[in-house]
């Protein structure tokens, strides 16, 4: 699984204009799987541990207001200079949270498309290792 996570990272820091770190974090119970940041004053693990608090929150939130039918996809957060998203798995037990420079190049669409299919790869991964 760690080659995986690797090979991820490496694709993303790649094929990502603006990245600056990843984590891929357990949503429960907040650990995180793998990080990777380009950045040495950043400490991505630490950023995670607050986003599993915000990702939490949401689903209380779609708990308490009776949204069944409703689960989280991504959450954008625009900071002056960067843009960080968190894209949550489709069964809620995990998010890969991206941290980018908010340059001219950046694409949501594409990065979008990107996490999706590894959010289905890590899903795969996961699958095997049952």
């Amino acid at each position: 699984m760690q080659l995986f996570f690797k090979q991820f990272g490496e694709d993303l820091k790649k094929n990502i204009p603006g990245f600056i770190a990843v984590t891929i974090t357990e949503v429960r119970t907040g650990i995180v799987y793998y990080s990777q940041s380009e950045d040495p004053n950043y400490d991505s693990e630490l950023s995670s541990s607050f986003c599993v608090e915000i990702v939490r929150a949401k689903m209380n939130s779609i708990i308490a207001t009776n949204l069944k039918y409703q689960k989280i996809d991504t959450i954008i957060i625009n900071l002056t200079s960067q843009i960080h998203l968190i894209d949550v798995s489709d069964n809620g037990k995990y998010f890969i949270y991206l941290t980018l420079n908010d340059n001219k190049n950046f694409n949501l669409g594409i990065t979008k498309l990107r996490l999706n299919r590894y959010k289905q790869e890590i899903k795969l991964v996961q699958q095997k290792k049952k």
